[in-house]
């Protein structure tokens, strides 16, 4: 459900009897424990329920053997107004994201507004009115980062340091505005890193009306913090060009559900021959075209694990801890201090799997079974994903 954005704290949550815990850490993925303590909001302790204070809770939850792993963070999204999209004229697609196990999301630009602002000033009005209205609204308690500009030619450094005062954090995809050039597109990512401001560029083929072809020299030389949709969104590059870029930087490589399959295979053994998984993110780029895509986070892990033979715990930091830390979030990690953002899950019923990772490397979607997002419970089963064979349940509070 939509809500205003509260001040309210969650107090003490402490969940119980969980059957595994993954960490969002490439390099630990599984914790030992079976008991989390959040307090505010904030992630206290995990262990095992015998050492830990629990005394004092205003909710537990039994997980009964469920999975927990840190909230799934979508990477690329274009957010419009609330929880409405006009590309698809459709509502309640973040909070239908929730039960898709989304509890974060980052906009790569407001690009589907109607009669969106393209002079100068009108452009940054509407990313710092866009930056405003989801740090109030949070539809389904999902944290959507937004306010991403998207670049003209004719900005200048105080456009950048303006924005960055207002708030703003992002920059939209380069490339689905004016600026499609390698030198114009490299001094206003230096001017928005100058300031703390975060980029992307747009990779591939032309996606919208006013966006064009975006090659490999353009993205070495732009050195976006992000390279966005890597596997196209939906045209991707030639193998050859994604091998180049992949080698020639050190950025974020983003993997989008409404892309290139094949080409994000072909990225993730690119990244894995490197020794650099921890460049791999994971997005929808919706909505769009092909519509909204609340399991869209799920769906790659899963298609990520099952075909890209990689193990599902590894896949699943794609879309949690790696982007926590290229983001500079303070989700996507099971970590002390860090927000108490988790997804609950199990192998879905009738899955021939034995287990909720072996059910991920077979390629099914898992079952979700709770959603919480700053230690407060946003929802129960999902109603989107299959129904999970473990269904986590809160026992007080």
């Amino acid at each position: 459900m939509a809500q205003e954005a509260t001040t309210e704290t969650a107090g003490k949550l402490v969940i119980r009897n969980i059957g595994l815990i993954l960490s969002g850490m490439l390099e630990r993925p599984i914790l030992d424990g079976d008991a989390i303590v959040a307090i505010d909001g904030k992630i206290a302790a995990i262990g095992r329920l015998k050492d830990l204070d629990t005394e004092g809770a205003r909710t537990i939850v039994d997980a009964n053997g469920a999975t927990l792993a840190p909230g799934l963070i979508d990477s690329h999204v274009h957010p419009v107004a609330g929880d409405w999209t006009p590309r698809q004229s459709q509502l309640n697609w973040i909070d239908s994201s929730m039960h898709g196990g989304v509890t974060t999301m980052i906009s790569a630009g407001e690009v589907h507004t109607p009669g969106r602002a393209r002079d100068i000033v009108g452009l940054k009005a509407m990313a710092i009115a866009a930056q405003r209205a989801y740090t109030n609204f949070r539809p389904g308690g999902v944290k959507l980062h937004a306010g991403a500009p998207v670049i003209e030619n004719g900005m200048v450094e105080s456009d950048f340091a303006e924005l960055a005062s207002a708030g703003v954090k992002l920059l939209g995809e380069i490339g689905l505005g004016g600026v499609k050039d390698g030198p114009t597109g490299r001094k206003m990512v230096e001017w928005a890193r100058k300031y703390g401001i975060q980029s992307t560029i747009h990779t591939g083929g032309p996606s919208i009306p006013g966006s064009g072809l975006i090659d490999k020299d353009i993205v070495l030389e732009t050195d976006a913090d992000i390279v966005g949709h890597i596997n196209g969104g939906h045209t991707a590059l030639p193998d050859d060009q994604i091998r180049c870029i992949c080698e020639g930087c050190k950025r974020g490589l983003e993997l989008v559900h409404n892309g290139n399959e094949r080409s994000a295979l072909f990225t993730l053994r690119t990244a894995r021959e490197m020794n650099e998984l921890e460049r791999v993110i994971l997005g929808t780029d919706g909505p769009a075209g092909s519509g909204v895509q609340p399991l869209g986070i799920l769906r790659m892990v899963s298609m990520l694990s099952s075909l890209g033979d990689i193990p599902a715990e590894i896949a699943f930091c794609f879309a949690t801890g790696n982007t926590a830390r290229m983001r500079q979030l303070d989700c996507g990690l099971i970590e002390v201090g860090r927000a108490a953002d988790f997804v609950l899950m199990d192998k879905a019923q009738h899955s021939p799997a034995n287990s909720l990772l072996e059910s991920v490397r077979l390629g099914d979607l898992p079952g979700v079974g709770m959603v919480i997002i700053d230690g407060l419970v946003r929802a129960g089963r999902s109603r989107n994903t299959p129904p999970a064979t473990r269904i986590p349940a809160v026992i007080a509070g």
